[in-house]
């Protein structure tokens, strides 16, 4: 199992081990609205009146990245995998594509607000490499960025964002907890994370990105209902994860691929990291996940191709 890192007095976790601190595990919630949809069924994003909406740029409006609707009084939504298919039935017409062998990987861009210094003596926050080989691969896959990222490294935000393989969420702008204890992390005030999710979309659209969806994973994947009320405003679904990859500060890619093997299940949502200096093997341990997972029959999709399911 993933064991806490520290580095430079800041925690990577896999941006949460197997014992992330949460307040609750969650399916899917419903709409507290009798008129809403159905409980865990995807929603048009319905962002508070004169709130940025987190939609996508106009150019990607044609078809809306499903989210959500809010949790019980009206808190924002967290997902982590598709749910199970049912139990098989008699019916010769099941529901197409929910007993599909589908995985979603997920990349966190993480960079915190203090660490550009680091950056410019040279340390890498990046991992070009990593996308080369999702794109020889031809595998979609969702990367969760921070503002601080996107200014860093823009051409390569603005290359990942008009890339129709991928798709751009929002990790937050400075990386910071939004709820505490979270593995050492500096905590956002309460009064102030509206504002870490809305600079850290207005960082990543000033690169140019246009597949930007209205997603947003927790540092460290550290919440609670203060901050899952704080973000209702905002509209966006939450994302976590049920497979932990295990990749942060990892240094055997053979056991970093083992791990994703051994905890994907049809549905599954698995995070990684897109950061070199934090994560070195990531790349050598998707060369080996992803052909040993079509092998065994599963497609790749991105975070919101699963949420439509």
């Amino acid at each position: 199992m993933t064991a806490l890192a520290i580095l430079g007095g800041v925690a990577l976790t896999g941006c949460g081990g197997p014992e992330t601190p949460r307040a609750e595990t969650l399916a899917p919630p419903g709409s507290p609205s009798p008129a809403g949809p159905s409980a865990g069924s995807p929603s048009p994003a319905s962002p508070s009146p004169g709130s940025p909406s987190p939609a996508v740029s106009a150019p990607d409006r044609a078809e809306k990245p499903p989210t959500l609707a809010p949790g019980p009084a009206g808190l924002t939504p967290v997902f982590e995998r598709r749910a199970p298919a049912p139990s098989p039935s008699p019916s010769p017409s099941p529901s197409p594509g929910r007993n599909d062998k589908v995985v979603a990987l997920t990349f966190d861009a993480d960079m915190t607000a203090d660490q550009g210094p680091r950056a410019e003596a040279g340390e890498h926050f990046d991992n070009p490499g990593l996308i080369s080989l999702l794109r020889r691969s031809k595998v979609p896959a969702t990367v969760f960025m921070t503002g601080r990222w996107a200014e860093e490294y823009p051409s390569q935000a603005r290359s990942i964002g008009t890339d129709p393989l991928f798709e751009i969420a929002n990790h937050s702008y400075s990386h910071y907890a939004f709820s505490t204890p979270c593995y050492g992390l500096p905590t956002v005030e309460e009064g102030e994370m509206r504002g870490e999710v809305e600079r850290a979309f207005d960082a990543i659209r000033a690169t140019g990105a246009r597949q930007v969806v209205p997603y947003f994973r927790f540092p460290g994947g550290c919440y609670d209902d203060a901050s899952r009320k704080a973000l209702a405003p905002t509209g966006v679904t939450a994302v976590q994860w049920d497979v932990v990859s295990g990749d942060a500060f990892a240094t055997d890619a053979d056991a970093v691929a083992q791990q994703v093997l051994d905890g994907v299940k049809p549905g599954s949502l698995v995070v990684m990291h897109c950061t070199r200096s934090a994560a070195p093997v990531t790349e050598e341990a998707v060369r080996q996940v992803v052909p040993a997972l079509r092998e065994r029959g599963y497609r790749f999709v991105k975070v919101s191709e699963l949420m439509r399911g």
